[in-house]
């Protein structure tokens, strides 16, 4: 079996033939935008750990109290999805170039902080950056229940059929599952014995699972457990989902290989210029086009590479779709009306 796609020397695709794209590096590079941070970064996993360490210990002092209980899986939430942030930048190297430090920073907080299986994630998320809202390749579409073209409605039979019809007012509640989803799909992954590493990985995940709950049940009753655990992973669920479902939802969608890596890129993403707070929330990722153009640029930077690859759009005549954070919401739930449209008139008619 290859190597995990994070650690090989190029995970993505080539894009030698992209003159556009070449010249955009460059001015990138000139502006140091892809210059390591890895002070910033170590600075930033020690405060993510401080805030984990300090979650835990008020739910060591909460008496199993509701409210405290239900404050404290608040801030583990917020926190974990800031976790979930460190596995996604190690995974594109943003971090460090280590073989050695991304596969350690990954186990760590992907399997067992998180019980999310790192080498699943990497494969899964390197496939969808090569091929952002191809209906045939991208794997964050082909994994999802819901349609995002048409064309893809013929496929829904029974249960799957009535959540794609009905995707438009059921697909934000269902993000609620999404933490649970990711773990699924690990464990999917494993079972296939489709991991460089399966009893790594999987006894990671065995031993997060054993902490994780083994500590609320040592520190909390069990109906306060399950109050933690609603409250956490549902919220948690939200922040992953949010974070992630309209930076391509509701854009282009092809089939087809005839688009450049530049193209591929920007016509599939949408930017959402926000002030530091939505930045934190976002992980970055609201700068989505610069981020799928340039995977291994530091978090840090997004913001900086917005101004010089939305100017480079202009200079270029490629469409830059940039919008506010509630208008991407309502683009992406009309998206989602629109592409299951068929599905209920087939429905009302049958």
């Amino acid at each position: 079996m290859t190597d995990s796609p994070a650690v090989n020397s190029s995970p993505y695709e080539p894009a030698a033939q992209d003159e556009d794209f070449r010249e955009l590096t460059r001015r990138v590079q000139a502006a140091g935008l892809m210059r390591p941070r890895t002070g910033q970064y170590v600075t930033g996993i020690a405060v993510v750990w401080l805030m984990n360490a300090l979650g835990w210990a008020a739910l060591a002092y909460s008496g199993g109290s509701w409210w405290k209980v239900v404050l404290a899986a608040v801030w583990l939430a917020v926190w974990h999805e800031q976790l979930a942030f460190i596995v996604h930048d190690a995974g594109h190297r943003q971090i460090t170039r280590s073989r050695k430090v991304i596969q350690a920073l990954g186990l760590v907080h992907g399997n067992l902080m998180l019980g999310v299986c790192f080498g699943w994630w990497v494969q899964h998320h390197n496939r969808h950056h090569n091929h952002p809202n191809h209906l045939e390749l991208d794997p964050d579409i082909l994994r999802r229940v819901a349609v995002f073209a048409p064309e893809q409605a013929q496929d829904r039979k029974g249960f799957a059929r009535f959540l794609a019809a009905n995707q438009r007012y059921l697909f934000f509640p269902l993000l609620g599952l999404e933490a649970l989803v990711l773990r699924i799909a690990g464990v999917i992954a494993l079972r296939r014995r489709a991991l460089r590493k399966p009893l790594l990985e999987g006894g990671l995940m065995v031993l997060h699972a054993v902490l994780f709950f083994g500590g609320l049940f040592v520190l909390l009753p069990w109906p306060s457990v399950l109050l933690f655990l609603a409250v956490h992973q549902v919220l948690l669920g939200y922040l992953l989902g949010l974070g992630f479902a309209v930076n391509h939802k509701g854009l282009p969608t092809r089939v087809g290989k005839e688009w450049s890596w530049l193209e591929r890129q920007v016509l599939t993403s949408r930017t959402l210029p926000t002030g530091y707070i939505g930045d934190f929330f976002y992980g970055g990722l609201n700068y989505q086009i610069e981020h799928h153009l340039f995977p291994g640029m530091p978090r840090a930077a997004l913001r900086r590479a917005y101004p010089l690859v939305k100017q480079f759009c202009v200079e270029r005549e490629i469409p830059y779709v940039e919008t506010g954070v509630l208008e991407s919401y309502r683009d992406l739930a009309e998206h989602l009306g629109s592409a299951s449209e068929v599905l209920r008139g087939t429905t009302a008619t049958a």
